[in-house]
């Protein structure tokens, strides 16, 4: 969902039906920041841009249902669950590559180690990453980014802050979102046509690893906003600790199980 360059699109019904889709898109948008335009009263001290956070997200659920979601289940029901897996398992060899680099900055020897060992297991004895190779030895994944380095070294979150498609943010993390931008190893591939079709692919398998948790989400009797808002920022603001990452059976390159549909 970022960092996606511009290739040149056929001629043809496909370039016709693009500035429509951009059009219905900036009409959601639109609707989803005037619905917003009310202020919200007594804000969380911690969310002072709630009333433009909720249209936000709002504007991101409309978006979800009629394009990703739908996505997400398609990949879900055609690609076999090892595939899914694999393929799980090839973005994050990717990503403990960046947080290799963040856990060195943050001067975190352990969990840089680790992370270090990790990404050289994965991608010699792992083909490339698609089979976690390391969880089965028992090497801990450290998940880092730029936002967490920076908290790391004293910069607060500052106030919650909703990205269009990209969803829950803080100040501190949307500064630091070009960085991670540049450290995403994805981005450096060439030709451009593989590279967008690594970072679609990122998109739906990140959807469909979420088809579960949004589905249980969704049923329970509580304010998704205030609940997603509360959890995000719990888990941004503990720059003191590595967030060491195991799935629900003490190991990742696991899938959850299917989500009821």
């Amino acid at each position: 969902m970022k960092n996606f360059e511009t290739t040149t699109l056929p001629t043809g019904s496909k370039q016709q039906g693009l500035p429509r889709a951009l059009g219905g898109s900036a009409l959601l948008l639109a609707g989803a920041l005037l619905s917003g335009c009310a202020t919200v009263a007594n804000p969380d001290p911690r969310d002072p841009l709630e009333s433009y956070n909720r249209s936000m997200t709002n504007f991101n659920e409309q978006v979800d249902a009629m394009v990703l979601k739908p996505v997400a289940i398609a990949y879900q029901d055609i690609a076999p669950a090892p595939v899914r897996t694999g393929v799980s398992n090839f973005f994050a060899n990717i990503g403990d590559v960046w947080s290799f680099v963040n856990n060195v900055l943050q001067l975190r020897a352990e969990a840089a180690a680790s992370t270090f060992m990790r990404v050289n297991v994965n991608t010699f004895m792992g083909l490339g990453g698609v089979l976690d190779i390391a969880s089965e030895l028992g090497i801990d994944r450290y998940k880092q980014d730029f936002g967490l380095t920076l908290g790391r070294w004293g910069v607060g979150t500052g106030p919650y802050l909703v990205l269009p498609v990209l969803g829950p943010s803080t100040v501190r993390d949307t500064f630091a979102l070009p960085v991670d931008m540049k450290g995403n190893v994805v981005s450096y591939v060439d030709p451009v046509s593989a590279r967008n079709t690594l970072y679609a692919l990122r998109v739906v398998d990140t959807r469909a690893n979420l088809l579960r948790a949004s589905s249980v989400l969704d049923s329970a009797a509580l304010d998704k906003y205030s609940f997603t808002r509360d959890v995000f920022l719990q888990v941004r603001s503990q720059a003191g600790e590595p967030q060491n990452s195991k799935g629900s059976d003490g190991k990742d390159g696991v899938l959850p199980q299917e989500p009821p549909r």
